[in-house]
């Protein structure tokens, strides 16, 4: 008999959901696809159960689906996203948590976490996310997966509910680097723009290491002395004021969200909840002067970053700490979240892919390095990423 449906990590299954085309490259593999892609036939339900009972099927389906169902992979179902995808933890109180397998009694990490948890059980090939903030990087980092967000805008986004559209894009979720490149490879005759080559010169920035836990500052020093030893050696850049970075970053966010979905959920109090619905409480309070203010912070970083991108591909933690306890206490949830959002402003504010690969170990538990490069290098970096693993293996 088949397994019983997780409702914590599925919103809808079937076998399959969508079959894909006969025969195209990726027959056989498996997709688990967020709750905010458009599937012709289905609602977007976004987290929010008010949300999803108000939808209507979709006339359509997302570019960033077909692409998929095209070279024969097929859509297992629907996975389960954050509330309106504003979270990097995981957690979602109408569903329950999805599960971490490779960390049991932690946090998936989101708000890609359906997705992740779906392929980290082995219930899916491939996770088919979002990363506005991290939420591919974050979830790969816990779960000891494989990820790439590409490009800001490379992968089409029509048919995707917008959280923030000057950061949102696409990306995926594997077991290991070779299905992540054949994802990538099948999204590609859709994909805008030339592919690019990514920096060969490795990097990291001491100051944004060193604002990370010991065990994290140990695990990332082990790394590059590793790298080190079969000649890749690292070296050290300045990034920039990080802080400041996210600060501006956030603000942005919040007023693309609240420009997103403010007037819904105005219209129906008490849909979100928790932490999100926190952050949507903020958002409303943010004025077009101050996001503007916050634009042009983020305008100047994003031409210092890209610079600095196009002479090394730089190094950084998936996430600030290896997956938290589901238990731990809501405030150092959002201590962990505010330092993650330090490390993956970086690609964020620079529109800059990112492959992330399970290449870190602190205590035992999984934590992922992020590979990020110049916009367009996404097939590059994923290369780069792959073989220095390979290397370290």
């Amino acid at each position: 008999m088949p397994e019983p449906v997780d409702p914590s990590i599925w919103r809808e299954t079937g076998e399959p959901l969508i079959a894909g085309r006969p025969g195209g490259p990726l027959t056989g593999l498996r997709v688990a696809v967020k709750d905010l892609f458009a599937l012709a036939g289905h609602p977007i339900g976004a987290g929010v159960p008010a949300y999803l009972e108000a939808a209507r099927p979709e006339p359509r389906t997302a570019t960033a689906v077909t692409a998929l169902l095209d070279a024969g992979a097929d859509v297992a179902g629907i996975a389960r996203t954050d509330e309106f995808a504003y979270s990097i933890a995981g957690a979602n109180p109408h569903y329950g948590t999805p599960p971490n397998a490779a960390a049991p009694g932690t946090l998936p990490g989101g708000s890609s976490n359906g997705p992740a948890s779906a392929v980290g059980l082995r219930q899916a090939d491939i996770g088919l996310g979002t990363d506005t903030g991290g939420s591919i990087r974050v979830p790969a980092s816990y779960q000891g997966l494989w990820g790439l967000r590409t490009t800001h805008g490379r992968v089409p986004r029509d048919g995707l509910l917008p959280l923030a559209p000057s950061f949102d894009t696409v990306g995926w979720l594997t077991r290991d680097a070779a299905t992540l490149q054949a994802a990538w490879t099948a999204t590609r005759p859709v994909v805008d723009g030339e592919d690019r080559p990514a920096a060969l010169a490795l990097a990291v920035d001491p100051a944004a290491l060193a604002a990370l836990d010991a065990s994290v500052q140990a695990a990332t020093a082990d790394l590059v002395d590793r790298l080190a030893a079969v000649g890749r050696p690292v070296e050290q850049v300045d990034v920039g004021d990080l802080e400041a970075l996210a600060a501006a970053f956030r603000v942005v966010q919040a007023f693309e969200a609240w420009q997103a979905h403010g007037p819904w959920l105005a219209a129906h109090p008490g849909a979100v909840s928790g932490a999100v619905a926190e952050r949507f409480r903020a958002a409303a309070a943010v004025e077009k002067a101050e996001a503007a203010a916050a634009r042009e912070v983020l305008a100047a970083a994003r031409e210092r970053l890209r610079a600095l991108l196009g002479a090394c591909t730089l190094l950084l933690p998936s996430s600030a700490t290896p997956a938290p306890s589901i238990a731990a206490p809501a405030g150092e949830i959002d201590r962990v979240r505010m330092a993650t959002l330090r490390l993956t402003v970086v690609a964020g504010a620079a529109g800059a892919p990112a492959a992330a690969g399970p290449l870190l170990t602190v205590d035992g538990a999984p934590l992922g390095l992020s590979f990020v490069a110049a916009p367009g290098a996404d097939a590059a970096v994923l290369a780069l990423a792959t073989e220095l693993a390979q290397l370290l293996a």
